[in-house]
C-alpha cells in the first residue's frame, strides 16, 4: 500500500496475441464438442496459439514502453508472470530483458493465473524502496502444455501477452489503496502439469475453489483499503478486471459479492484463458475502449492453480 504520499501509476499498457486462431469449430474435429457447448459452459469462442512466451512478452512490453514514452534506460526492473517458461532453468525474464535492451534485474513469477496481480503488488513495494519504473508483464505459450484433444482443458487455454509500465507518482494522484495475496497448497492437485506433460484439471473443484477465492480476496482488499482510511466500497469501483478463466466462474462469484457484469472487463470470448496474461490484456482492451478515466477505482482480481489468488484496488492515474 502506498505510504508517505508516494503514488502509483500505470503509465503505459500493451498486449500481444499470436496470429494463428483456433476456433471452437476447429476443435470439433479433435474432440466430442460443439461451438455452442463450449460457449455455454465457458464463454469462449476462440483462442490464439503459436509464438513463444519470450516473443509475446517482448512485444507486449515494447508496446507498453512505447505507450509510456520510455526507453530501455528508464526501466529499473522486469517482472514476468508466466506458467509456461521457455526452460526449467533459467527463467524467461532475462531473455525478454535482452530482447528489450534492458540493463536491470529480471525475474519470473510463478503464481499461475494470479501471477500478474502478484507482480503488480511486488512492483508497488519496489517503488516504495526507491525504484522509478518497473515492467510487469504476463505472457503465456500454453499450447505447449495443453492437449487440444482433451475436452476438459483443450477448450480453455491459449497464448498471449500483456504488460504495463508501473511507475512512481510523486503527486500521489494514483495509488494502490489495498491489496491481498494468498495461496492454499492443499489444492495443488486440482490443476497442474508435470514436467514434460500437459495440464490436468478437476474442473468442478477448480470452479468451486475459484469462486471462494475470489470472494475472499476481494473482501480482504476492500478491508485493507478501508482500514487504511480510504472511504471506498465495492459500489465505488468503476471497473473490475478479473482473470479470464471461465465466464461462469466470474458470474457466480460476482453474484455472491453483489457485483455487476456491466462493470467488468471481459475479453475471454476472443482469447480464451491465457493465464498470467489475461488481466493486463483485458486492461489494455479497456483502455482502448476508453472505459477508464483518471480518478476511477479499478479492481484487479486474479485466481489460479496452486491454488493462488490475489487482488489490488488502484485509483487510476495512468495511460
Amino acid at each position: 500500500m502506498s505510504t508517505n504520499g508516494l503514488g502509483f501509476r500505470l503509465s503505459g499498457v500493451g498486449s500481444a496475441l499470436p496470429e494463428k486462431v483456433l476456433t471452437n469449430v476447429d476443435l470439433q474435429a479433435w474432440m466430442d464438442t460443439t461451438d455452442e457447448w463450449i460457449r455455454e459452459r465457458t464463454g469462449i469462442g476462440q483462442r490464439h496459439i503459436g509464438s513463444s512466451t519470450t516473443e509475446l512478452a517482448t512485444l507486449a512490453c515494447q508496446r507498453a514502453m512505447d505507450a509510456a514514452g520510455v526507453g530501455p534506460a528508464d526501466i529499473d526492473l522486469l517482472l514476468l508472470a508466466t506458467t509456461s517458461p521457455e526452460h526449467i532453468c533459467p527463467g524467461t525474464a532475462p531473455a525478454v530483458a535482452r530482447e528489450l535492451g534492458l540493463d536491470c534485474g529480471a525475474l519470473d513469477i510463478q503464481a499461475a493465473c494470479s501471477g500478474w496481480v502478484y507482480g503488480l503488488t511486488i512492483a508497488n513495494g519496489f517503488l516504495l524502496q526507491g525504484m522509478k519504473r518497473i515492467l510487469v508483464v504476463g505472457a503465456e505459450a500454453l499450447d505447449k502444455i495443453t492437449d487440444y484433444h482433451d475436452r476438459g482443458t483443450g477448450i480453455l487455454f491459449g497464448n498471449g501477452g500483456g504488460a504495463a509500465v508501473v511507475e512512481a507518482d510523486p503527486d500521489g494522484e494514483g495509488q494502490m489503496l489495498g491489496w491481498d495475496l494468498g495461496s492454499d497448497g492443499n489444492y495443488v492437485h486440482i490443476l497442474y502439469a508435470e514436467h514434460g506433460d500437459v495440464l490436468k484439471m478437476d474442473g468442478k473443484e477448480v470452479f468451486r475453489q475459484a469462486v471462494k477465492a475470489i470472494q475472499r480476496t476481494v473482501n480482504n482488499t476492500m478491508k485493507m483499503a478501508t482500514d487504511a482510511g480510504h472511504d471506498v466500497s465495492l459500489d465505488d469501483v468503476a471497473l473490475i478486471i478479473p482473470h479470464q478463466a471461465n465466464i461462469r466462474i466470474v458470474e457466480s462469484a460476482w453474484k455472491k459479492l453483489g457485483l455487476s457484469m456491466d462493470k467488468t472487463a471481459m475479453i475471454l470470448e476472443n482469447t480464451g484463458n491465457t493465464s498470467g496474461a489475461t488481466i493486463p490484456m483485458a486492461l489494455h482492451d479497456s483502455l482502448i475502449k476508453d472505459r477508464i478515466q483518471n480518478g476511477d477505482l479499478v479492481l484487479f482480481v486474479g485466481f489460479g492453480a496452486g491454488m493462488t489468488w490475489g487482488s489490488a484496488l488502484v485509483r487510476w492515474n495512468g495511460s
